[in-house]
C-alpha cells in the first residue's frame, strides 16, 4: 500500500497501475476483515465469557481475542477496543 501511495505522489501511472492489480489479487486471497462494529460485538462477547472486568484483565481477554479473531481484525485494533470496553 505504501510502494502504490508514493507511485500516485510522483505521479507515475505504470507501476502504480501494477500495484494496484498486485494488490487487489492478493486481497482475494486474505480473509474478510471485520468491520468495526463485528468487532466490538466479538469482543463484548469475549470479555462476558472471560469475566473480565477492568483492565487488568486486559491480557487475559486479549489472549482469548487473538486465537478467536486471529486473521480477522488487526491485532492493534483488538487492543485498541478492549482498553476501551475494559475502561467503562
Amino acid at each position: 500500500m505504501i510502494s502504490l501511495e508514493i507511485f500516485r505522489q510522483q505521479k507515475t501511472g505504470r507501476p502504480g497501475q501494477k500495484r494496484r492489480r498486485e494488490i487487489e489479487v492478493i486481497g482475494k486471497f486474505l480473509p474478510k476483515q471485520m468491520s468495526a462494529d463485528e468487532l466490538k460485538e466479538a469482543l463484548a462477547k469475549i470479555i462476558a465469557e472471560t469475566g473480565a472486568s477492568s483492565p487488568a484483565d486486559m491480557g487475559k481477554v486479549m489472549g482469548q481475542a487473538t486465537k478467536q479473531l486471529a486473521g480477522k481484525a488487526d491485532g492493534k485494533a483488538i487492543s485498541a477496543v478492549v482498553k476501551e470496553l475494559l475502561s467503562k
